[in-house]
């Protein structure tokens, strides 16, 4: 089978996690996955942590699936921690054993409070690139994340941060946007440099009440549905960003990284968006499961979106596809007529489909939910993303720009 190019999402705990986050979309996917797992053609049902046999089908195969000199494995949850130090002690000496000359790193999205001195020093040791979840402020961040004992956990997140400084880990900050900061976005953003981040990323929960699978296991929401209490509103995320971007201009450009802004700047330089939501068509970022089932999307993680199980099939036979080719071409082909004419649509593509919950009288697809805040954000962002693509064409950086991005917003120097 040809090598391609795609990524994946290893869940090695599945939906089993160390806090019970009042927000997080994979605490329903408990009894779903269990009867899909125990209902295909492998009869394999959930495993606590992913069995070895299945981790060492995985690595192997997706290493031999890529065409790149270099592979990132990238380990989410639930709570990846919890598949202890020894698994990940497998994963690298599996890596090693299968890398074939090519360059592995692997990437780690945790909430962080089980992390201590010897995750740290692991870490370390083996160059993995770690993704803490934190909310912002501690009375932001205790609201909705709190352990299963309903305990507060900024502390112990704040600790962690503090071993992986320690032990210079690379790190990156990964803010949920809600009901409770949507309009806190300079405070947030000043509070995460204050702790020593900076590579940030800021994802909008957007999520509708009830179950949103329909009876033919797709995803669907109910006409009218709606939103939880903890969702951001359509245009807060908007907000949240653009005084995110306000103040990043100030004296953070080449020194702090936000993932959407440098998305959005590759865009205006002609390359592809960085992040999945700016995509003009999804597919490419699969999920496994901890029992070896595939599906679409960490997003789309129900029975209709499933591809097959990595001890059936190969990866790169998944990932290519009709079924994962429809779900990928689906997001491009399925726009309003507002979304097809608007100025901004090839910054956004429509965003995820995910969030397309919007009914339009007369039309056949819905509408992003939060289309007001992508206006927002990249009308806003439009000036200044001009001037940093022209003085990087000329050979400079994006810093070079900062003066004439002062100026043509009358001010005398950013500082």
């Amino acid at each position: 089978m040809t090598a391609a190019r795609f990524h994946m999402m290893a869940k090695p705990t599945s939906y089993r996690c160390n806090l019970k986050c009042e927000y997080c979309f994979y605490l329903e996917k408990e009894a779903m996955l269990d009867e899909v797992s125990g209902c295909g053609s492998t009869g394999s049902q959930q495993p606590d942590v992913m069995p070895e046999h299945v981790l060492k089908r995985y690595i192997r195969d997706y290493i031999a699936s890529q065409d790149s000199d270099q592979i990132d494995f990238s380990w989410q949850g639930g709570e990846p921690t919890l598949a202890g130090i020894d698994f990940y002690r497998n994963v690298v000496k599996y890596q090693r054993q299968y890398a074939n000359g090519k360059t592995i790193t692997n990437s780690f999205q945790t909430n962080a409070v089980a992390i201590n001195k010897q995750w740290a020093q692991f870490f370390a040791d083996n160059q993995f690139l770690i993704g803490v979840s934190i909310d912002g402020t501690p009375d932001i961040h205790d609201k909705y994340r709190i352990s299963v004992n309903g305990k507060p956990t900024f502390e112990r997140v704040k600790r962690a941060i503090e071993y992986l400084i320690e032990y210079q880990v690379e790190f990156n900050v990964l803010t949920v946007i809600n009901d409770q900061n949507w309009d806190k976005g300079a405070q947030t953003y000043q509070f995460l440099k204050s702790l020593g981040a900076r590579h940030l990323q800021f994802i909008p929960i957007v999520e509708v009440e009830g179950s949103a699978q329909g009876s033919s296991h797709h995803y669907a929401t109910a006409k009218d549905a709606p939103l939880t209490y903890f969702s951001v509103p359509s245009h807060g995320y908007g907000q949240f960003m653009t005084e995110v971007f306000d103040e990043w201009l100030k004296e953070d450009v080449g020194t702090i990284y936000v993932r959407m802004f440098d998305s959005v700047l590759a865009t205006w330089l002609g390359y592809p968006a960085s992040v999945c939501v700016q995509s003009k068509n999804c597919g490419q970022a699969m999920v496994i499961e901890a029992n070896g089932d595939v599906y679409s999307c960490d997003h789309y993680v129900y029975p209709a979106n499933r591809l097959g199980n990595v001890a059936e099939l190969s990866l790169t036979k998944m990932a290519t596809s009709k079924q994962q080719q429809r779900f990928g071409q689906a997001k491009s082909a399925k726009l309003t007529e507002q979304c097809q004419s608007c100025e901004v649509h090839g910054l956004c593509y429509g965003g995820c489909p995910k969030h397309r919950i919007v009914q339009q009288d007369g039309q056949k697809h819905k509408h992003n939910y939060l289309c007001p805040s992508y206006q927002k954000i990249f009308r806003h962002t439009a000036p200044a993303m001009h001037l940093m693509s022209q003085a990087i064409r000329q050979g400079g950086t994006a810093a070079d720009a900062l003066p004439m991005i002062a100026h043509a917003r009358g001010q005398h120097a950013f500082s």
